[in-house]
């Protein structure tokens, strides 16, 4: 098992721990807080007596020493539940663990969300970080980041039944969307946007529905922590930039089976788009890992030069490249992203060059492996001569 990056300590008070499926939440909390007492909802018979009969929590509660952790496997399945989790924190000062894979259907149903009684994580598909020397670069591009499908032989198989599983129990089980094949129709459409500007009007069109409905099964996405948005970059410069956000899926390996890619390699036309995701995933969950409150952001003139991610108020800049050769080409647009804000502290380009090394123009090209060595040890994000 991998030693996951995200901390929760034994001491806290009650939390909320939110991931995609299978992205490792049991098994982390397992690891973290073996003498727990658990209540897996996924079970059918468990389901069904808290489903039945909310109150048996509080009464069976009573039976379990007070300072014990309590953890609700899926809470989203029973949103009276946390009825009695607010009633339990509030008068007997109880702790809970309230895990699952999205908070959508408790707040659609306007469930009680213990009003700030619980703190909230993620957790997400592993980093290389995580994998440490096991790390095969071209393994995780091709089969994702979940624990499962990493370490599977036969990763195409599972990523086609989590996809399916994801319809059928996230999105038509919870009643997220009314048209589950109007749905299935969108994510095939919207894996062509890992990465991209966003066009609603266009994938609307494609599909033949109304450009509202693309943006709320985006909002679904996010929501059910299978993807995100990145924004542009709000600075002001003295040409004109698109600012319409971009999407990346949280897991390369759907996007790589929608758009039926086939095996990535080196030098094949869709590594590069791959290799973009992994480094947002990478920057993502440490970002939210180390509790960072770093702000990313992409920067794109309306016609010409795009730099991949902006941190901060464009402090640091990052171009993710998946190329053995670094020319001079490589460089133009953070290049012309310093003529437009001189004041940028580090100019990274994340490659799969054998050497890192920093060229005279001042930019820093890191092999992958160097560039999360520094990203988790917060090297990344210094100022070096």
């Amino acid at each position: 098992m991998y030693k996951r990056k995200l901390i929760i300590n034994n001491n806290l008070d009650s939390f909320f721990l939110w991931g995609p499926r299978q992205s490792g939440k049991t098994t982390l909390l397992k690891s973290l807080f073996p003498d727990a007492f658990r209540i897996d909802l996924l079970k059918s018979d468990i389901f069904v007596k808290y489903n039945n009969n909310p109150e048996l929590l509080r009464k069976e509660l009573e039976l379990i020493e007070t300072d014990k952790l309590c953890i609700i496997d899926e809470i989203q399945k029973i949103p009276a539940l946390l009825d009695e989790v607010h009633y339990l924190i509030e008068e007997k000062q109880r702790r809970f663990g309230l895990c699952g894979s999205s908070a959508r259907k408790l707040k659609m149903g306007h469930a009680n969300m213990l009003g700030g009684r619980a703190i909230r994580f993620e957790l997400h598909g592993l980093s290389a970080f995580e994998i440490g020397e096991d790390f095969d670069f071209l393994k995780l591009l091709n089969f994702g980041y979940l624990p499962k499908h990493y370490l599977s032989n036969q990763p195409k198989r599972l990523v086609d039944a989590y996809i399916v599983d994801y319809l059928k129990e996230e999105i038509r089980e919870e009643g997220l969307v009314r048209n589950l094949p109007v749905f299935s129709n969108f994510l095939k459409a919207a894996a062509f946007s890992d990465g991209e500007i966003v066009v609603y009007e266009k994938i609307a069109s494609d599909i033949g529905i109304s450009a509202v409905s693309v943006k709320e099964y985006f909002q679904i996405l996010i929501d059910t922590l299978l993807g995100a948005y990145l924004p542009a970059f709000s600075g002001r410069t003295k040409r004109k930039t698109i600012r319409a956000p971009k999407f990346y899926f949280g897991n390369v390996s759907m996007v790589n089976n929608l758009l039926k890619r086939g095996t990535i390699e080196l030098k094949t036309e869709m590594v590069g788009k791959a290799f973009e995701n992994w480094v947002f995933h990478e920057l993502s969950i440490n970002n939210k890992y180390n509790e960072l409150d770093q702000d990313f952001s992409y920067w794109r003139l309306t016609t010409g030069p795009e730099v991949d991610f902006v941190v901060n108020d464009a402090e640091y800049v990052i171009e993710a490249k998946c190329t053995t050769n670094i020319t001079s080409h490589d460089f133009k647009n953070l290049l012309k992203f310093r003529e437009e804000f001189p004041n940028v502290k580090k100019m990274i380009i994340v490659s799969c060059i054998d050497i890192s090394r920093k060229y005279d123009n001042g930019i820093y090209v890191l092999n992958y492996r160097d560039f999360i060595k520094q990203l988790w040890s917060g090297e990344l994000f210094l100022k070096q001569d």
